[in-house]
């Protein structure tokens, strides 16, 4: 009887050194805003410099060149049709062969360049390009589509990912574009790792207040402010999730980034379905939406008063360095997600 006190005792000991260690080993989770900041005190010097340079960096004036390029609505077929030009004009520069994939209610825009490994698949970037009738769309979304001929002008060249870039749309209308892209097999079977989809990434608001949040959101809202960009993905990948997490810290000035596990595919949380990332997430394939928020922030969603000059040009910019960060990890780094499951 002695002995088993004895051993019940020693137990307790070895467990309350374990505890002890987990306890003072972690330290407690930084509020989103202050992220970037304890990334970078744990970063020696040279660790920061070597992240500062694994990434190209993007050009602001490329990109707020393409905000006023699309600067017009873009609800008609006519409309839709001169901002593919544009699109198919700017990735033709850069080297792809951009080719149209008509669905009948409307033409997705693709193009793609393929990896030096063959094992290692593919990486999908996209947003969608149309707007809603009588809105410009600026934030909605030309910030996304600006983001992704960023994405092709500066990883254009071989990666051990493939990349496959593709504008979608009648989004607002429905989700049509993505839909008709993930329902042709050839598209999502055997090389697609995972896609990252733009919708909104250039309104940021400072104002208390001004930042709201959906109901049953599965995390504790960080603020009220609205100076942070969210990436949403899938429970069941998060790697593709994760691989969002700290990047902010490879440059100065970066928004923060705030990360959202949703699980059951958003079945609890129906505002997080309401973007072109959500079909991939039916097909089972692992996808994140990197947004502003949309209409939980900025007051000009789907309204005339989505113009460029309503943009936040610097978080704008911050966004989508943060995005191409992320992008050119996911390319680079062909052992980091889990094989899609088969079709």
């Amino acid at each position: 009887m002695k002995k088993l006190i004895w051993l019940v005792l020693l137990v307790i000991i070895a467990l309350g050194i374990v505890a002890g260690r987990n306890f003072f080993d972690k330290a407690p989770q930084p509020p989103v805003d202050t992220v970037r900041v304890q990334n970078d005190i744990n970063k020696t010097p040279q660790q920061k410099l070597e992240s500062a340079v694994s990434s190209p960096l993007v050009q602001t004036d490329a990109l707020l060149a393409h905000i006023q390029k699309l600067n017009f609505q873009r609800y008609t077929d006519a409309e839709r049709a001169s901002a593919r030009s544009y699109i198919t004009a700017e990735l033709k520069k850069y080297g792809f062969q951009p080719k149209l994939q008509n669905f009948g209610q409307g033409v997705n825009v693709v193009a793609e360049r393929a990896g030096t490994d063959k094992t290692a698949g593919n990486i999908l970037v996209g947003a969608h390009y149309d707007t809603v009738y009588q809105s410009p769309g600026a934030d909605d979304n030309a910030s996304g589509v600006a983001v992704v001929l960023e994405v092709a002008r500066l990883l254009a060249q071989p990666t051990p990912r493939g990349l496959q870039l593709v504008l979608f749309d009648k989004e607002e209308t429905g989700l049509l574009g993505s839909q008709a892209y993930v329902k042709k097999a050839k598209n999502i079977q055997k090389n697609l790792r995972g896609a990252v989809v733009m919708d909104m990434v250039s309104y940021a608001c400072y104002t208390p207040g001004c930042q709201k949040y959906p109901p049953t959101l599965p995390i504790t809202p960080p603020s009220d402010k609205g100076d942070f960009l969210t990436v949403v993905g899938d429970i069941e990948h998060l790697p593709l999730l994760n691989s969002f997490q700290n990047n902010a810290s490879e440059q100065e000035n970066l928004p923060a980034v705030l990360t959202v596990p949703i699980p059951l595919k958003g079945l609890l949380t129906p505002d997080t379905l309401r973007s072109d990332h959500a079909p991939f997430w039916y097909q089972g394939i692992g996808a994140v939406l990197v947004t502003d928020t949309a209409n939980l922030r900025t007051p000009h969603y789907h309204k005339p008063s989505d113009k460029p000059e309503t943009i936040d040009r610097n978080f704008f910019v911050g966004s989508a360095q943060i995005i191409v960060n992320a992008t050119h990890k996911l390319l680079e780094s062909p052992n980091d997600l889990k094989t899609p499951p088969s079709s």
